[in-house]
């Protein structure tokens, strides 16, 4: 299988297999987030609603693009951790992935909503960092400035669930509280009734917008994963997009050469001063290897990992250089540089069909399981009453606006803590703080904290024993 011995064959397919596993163990963790409320509130049979969920769980994966899945995969610099090493590529990846998997299986089997989101960069950081620890090793470990952005995204989202719930909790009361519609709204549900058709539908249409948003979002983590493995373990076939012309990116790399050319290197630290050095050697060579060809094929197997380390190499100094004010780089100058360097990384930013198919497959198949645990944790332990239709309507519709937000942003979310930061939120809107059930709160707030150092560690260790071994 791609030129690789048998023991490595098996060992792709195996992580490949392991990738799956977590996109499917993710499905059925995080499946709660879509059906609990429609469950609660008897909009839809327990069965109905995880099937529908799958359905457009698998939906949201091919409509999401791949935004989300490159920064997971810029987020560890994979060109300098792997170096075309395939016995290291594995290790890398085994710790990645039985990390993540070993943390997703646990809270899950605990019914404590977790963050696959948090498991997945915990992996990777950690793995990264202990990169870092290696003797000999002087190249960055970890792609700090998209980690604080993914961080940033991970911390606010569920701030940003738990506050504009409650807003919309009393816009909707206000709205409605002079209207009989206003009643049913605020009413707990009766047993084993469905609500009235209007309420049904709504509900129905959020919990759709969640579930086709999460697959928008977490689907593109799979990608992004199994991208870091083919990357990894088979470059010549996955470093660069075979279906890419090399040659159109000419016209950019000229642009990018030009603007760095005209970059004064006298106000600039001797650090930066050699980062531009090295950013005018890359363009150019990038100029005289790629220039020229037609197609992916035509740069030599060795050489086409090398060629994706140069482009991202290139577009991290650039970044780096760009936020410098030494640099003294015009606003005009600054959108050439962003633009042209999107065009470039077209042919490093993307990821096959199969990849996305197997994906989708994988979540919505998970979704459809194992639903149960976190449903009950979601429907009936955050707060001390059952979730009525306005608490259900109103932390989905704040979750699916939040994940679609992240999502076109490019970056990843964790749609169990907006939900469940959501539910919260419509229970204290209801009757104030004291509506929420403490040790519920209390162990989400545990899982919340520990995930990333824990995963971390585990992901970190991992990764120097099999380093060790391999």
């Amino acid at each position: 299988m791609f030129e690789l011995e048998l023991t490595y064959s098996l060992l792709l397919v195996l992580c490949l297999i392991a990738a799956c596993g977590f996109e499917f163990v993710n499905g059925f963790h995080d499946t709660a987030n879509a059906v609990a409320t429609v469950i609660y509130t008897n909009s839809l049979k327990p069965w109905v609603a995880v099937v529908w969920s799958g359905i457009c769980n698998a939906a949201g994966v091919f409509l999401g693009g791949i935004t989300v899945a490159m920064g997971i995969v810029n987020l560890l610099p994979v060109e300098s951790l792997v170096d075309q090493n395939i016995s290291h590529s594995v290790a890398m990846v085994m710790a990645l992935l039985l990390s993540a998997i070993s943390w997703n299986l646990l809270t899950w089997y605990f019914g404590i909503p977790c963050s696959s989101s948090h498991t997945l960069i915990g992996s990777i950081l950690g793995v990264g960092l202990a990169y870092s620890l290696l003797p000999g090793v002087n190249e960055a470990a970890v792609n700090w400035g998209k980690a604080q952005e993914i961080g940033a995204s991970l911390l606010i989202s569920p701030l940003f669930g738990f506050s504009l719930t409650i807003i919309l909790m009393f816009v909707i009361r206000n709205l409605t509280k002079k209207t009989s519609f206003g009643d049913s709204l605020f009413k707990e549900p009766k047993k084993n009734q469905p609500p009235p058709w209007g309420i049904r539908i709504v509900l129905i249409l959020t919990c759709t917008a969640v579930s086709g948003f999460h697959g928008s979002n977490d689907g593109q983590k799979g990608v992004g994963l199994i991208m870091l493995i083919l990357i990894g373990i088979v470059p010549i076939h996955f470093a660069l997009n075979p279906g890419s012309n090399p040659s159109a990116l000419l016209q950019p790399l000229n642009k990018i050469e030009t603007v760095i050319q005209s970059i004064d290197p006298s106000p600039l630290s001797a650090p930066d001063k050699s980062k531009l050095d090295s950013t005018k050697i890359m363009s150019a060579r990038l100029i005289a290897d790629i220039g020229t060809l037609t197609s992916v094929k035509s740069i030599p197997e060795k050489e086409r990992f090398l060629v994706r380390k140069d482009i991202m190499v290139l577009n991290s100094n650039i970044k780096s250089l760009v936020d410098k004010s030494e640099t003294r780089i015009s606003e005009s100058d600054k959108k050439v540089l962003s633009d042209n360097m999107k065009k470039v990384r077209s042919i490093t930013d993307y990821s096959p069909k199969w990849v996305i198919v197997l994906i989708a497959a994988s979540l919505g198949l998970g979704t459809m399981i194992g639903w149960k645990r976190i449903v009950k944790t979601i429907g009936e332990k955050i707060g001390k009453e059952h979730l009525t239709y306005a608490q259900g309507a109103s932390a989905e519709l704040v979750a699916a606006t939040t994940i679609g937000l992240s999502t076109g942003l490019g970056l990843p979310v964790s749609t169990t803590h907006v939900l469940s930061s959501g539910i919260a939120g419509s229970m204290v809107a209801s009757k104030g703080i004291k509506n929420l059930q403490p040790e519920t709160i209390r162990n989400i707030l545990i899982a919340w904290l520990l995930t990333l150092p824990v995963v971390m560690l585990m992901s970190g260790t991992l990764f120097l024993i099999f380093r060790s071994v391999f």
